[in-house]
């Protein structure tokens, strides 16, 4: 079981890093995070690119649950899935904190050494 936990965590992580890659996308969710929730013609009209371009973004962003879209009316308009940003956020803290225990150890090896320089030294005084 927890390894098909794993592997579903995993492709979501895919999904994700999949769907921010590309500026486009990123872009899009700086939008979104600037300014809130947006009808889909908003967020459109901030980019040269083709309205279908536009929207097949969003459908990847919608697919890596990174934004929501609610139907108003007419209107489709997204926000970004908050859920989503504090995974990732969760995800980089812990990369974070492998590389802090790793440099935290290599500033223990270190300082020992450089304790056993001293004392190399001190000897030949």
């Amino acid at each position: 079981m927890p390894s098909e936990t794993r592997d579903n965590s995993g492709s979501k992580q895919q999904r994700l890093f999949y769907a921010l890659a590309e500026p486009t996308r990123r872009e899009i969710v700086e939008l979104l995070a600037t300014n809130g929730q947006l009808a889909a013609t908003s967020i459109y009209d901030n980019f040269a690119s083709s309205h279908p371009a536009i929207s097949q973004h969003l459908k990847v962003l919608r697919e890596a649950n990174i934004v929501q879209m609610e139907k108003r009316a007419q209107q489709h308009v997204y926000s970004i899935n908050t859920g989503a940003m504090v995974e990732l956020g969760k995800w980089a803290n812990e990369i974070a904190d492998l590389w802090n225990q790793r440099f935290d150890a290599l500033d223990k090896v270190l300082a020992e050494e450089q304790k056993k320089e001293e004392k190399k030294r001190a000897r030949k005084k």
